[in-house]
């Protein structure tokens, strides 16, 4: 673990550098190069699956899909954001997210389906046949590779952000929110149209049921299917870097078993009269189960890391004693927001979030670092986040003391006389600030 000195230089020059004698930075590769490029490759996407669907659907189809489609999303992106409340990643990654599933992902799929559905009709002579194969076949590989590419951008371009399992099901499970909000617009859309050219209402019209099928009983199926290639993004982000095969088999073992989900949910209604309530229930229901277990204890996982790292940092001064307790508790870190919120305000309470949040990385990082992830920029983003927490120490260790004190068990807390902490680099950990 590196040394801190008392004024790190800016993260964005070389140590010990002059400002303006970096290397050269060619246009393209400028960060608001490629955030308006990417800006307006999700806003034309979204312009033409607009049109696309409203094309469909009818303008009263559309708004009326759009009306009921938009009930379950709130739902599902706070179940994701409630899993990822531990470290919680940038919201600009997230909005990414859902913006590539429901604008860029549903354009994909709508454009190669229909040209895939299509082909094999005009080949074969047989619609139905195309049919059943388009939905069993086509569409779980075009929309699961789709879906997919958000993961991958987000792992290669966001790696900071990108450190294991959650991280991976979050982002996962977002892009499919969105994929899902817009296919439910069309579906939905397509139904009222059809009840109105037969005159269907109320619960036997095609808009309840598919609304039922959609919406009531399975809106967590797409989140479901993509959330299997979050966890291979996930557990290749713990992998060290040496490890390139794993790096690579991972991620593909779970965008497979995604497509291989997804087959089997849409060929369900080729199972015979009964075929959608049996894989519902002897298989959807089982994995969602088995899934949200997994995700639910990589989270109490990540808490136990949060308790287990950041001693070390007691020891040098950086922390309080009782601040690992707290930062390892989902319950003390709030009261220790909503304290710092009743005393001092909402900016008070976001600095103590921010210092939740820093100091959560900065357990993660020396927990990679200790078994052999860390990658090169380690010590530089160590430098970082203990300097970030020493910023607001004036303000959040109050905070984290009252929250301490609601709900450490009635044992003092003691910093164990260890010898001097050794970080993975071999230079003891210390801190300059303290006297």
């Amino acid at each position: 673990m590196a040394t801190f000195p008392p004024y790190p230089p800016h993260p964005g020059h070389p140590a010990g550098g002059v400002p303006g004698h970096g290397p050269r930075v060619r246009w393209w590769q400028r960060n608001w190069v490629r955030h308006g490029a990417l800006i307006a490759l999700l806003t034309l996407s979204g312009l033409v699956i607009l049109a696309l669907v409203r094309q469909q659907t009818g303008t009263e189809g559309f708004l009326v899909g759009l009306g009921l489609a938009v009930l379950p999303v709130p739902l599902l992106l706070a179940a994701f954001r409630w899993l990822d409340r531990v470290d919680p990643g940038p919201w600009r990654n997230l909005l990414f997210s859902f913006a590539w599933g429901a604008c860029a992902a549903a354009l994909i799929a709508i454009v190669a389906n229909s040209f895939a559905t299509r082909w094999i009709a005009t080949t074969t002579a047989d619609p139905t046949s195309a049919d059943t194969l388009g939905a069993t076949v086509i569409a779980p590989i075009v929309e699961e590779s789709a879906k997919a590419a958000a993961v991958l951008l987000v792992f290669l371009f966001r790696r900071r952000d990108f450190t294991g399992i959650v991280d991976g099901v979050v982002i996962a499970g977002v892009t499919a929110t969105g994929f899902a909000f817009t296919e439910n617009i069309l579906y939905l859309g397509t139904a009222f149209g059809t009840d109105q050219l037969t005159g269907d209402r109320g619960f036997t019209s095609v808009t309840a049921a598919t609304f039922f099928v959609r919406i009531v009983m399975s809106p967590f199926a797409h989140p479901l299917f993509t959330v299997l290639t979050g966890i291979g993004f996930g557990i290749a982000a713990l992998s060290p870097d040496r490890h390139h095969i794993r790096r690579v088999l991972v991620p593909l073992t779970g965008l497979l078993l995604a497509m291989g989900m997804h087959a089997i949910w849409n060929g369900s209604s080729t199972f015979g009269q009964y075929g959608f309530f049996e894989v519902y229930g002897v298989f959807m229901v089982p994995m969602f189960g088995l899934l949200t277990w997994l995700a639910v204890w990589t989270r109490q996982r990540e808490l136990r890391t949060v308790r287990e790292e950041l001693p070390a940092y007691v020891y040098a001064g950086w922390l309080t004693p009782a601040e690992p307790f707290v930062l390892g508790s989902m319950k003390a870190r709030r009261l220790a927001r909503e304290y710092a919120r009743h005393r001092l305000g909402r900016q008070a309470a976001r600095s103590v979030a921010r210092y939740e949040a820093h100091a959560t990385s900065l357990a993660f990082l020396r927990h990679r670092a200790a078994r052999g992830r860390a990658g090169a920029d380690f010590v530089v983003r160590e430098r970082e986040l203990l300097h970030e927490l020493w910023l607001r120490r004036e303000v959040a260790r109050p905070a984290l003391d009252y929250a301490a004190r609601r709900t450490a068990p009635p044992v003092p807390v003691v910093v164990p006389p260890w010898p001097p902490v050794y970080g993975s680099y071999g230079t003891p950990l210390y801190n300059p600030y303290r006297s």
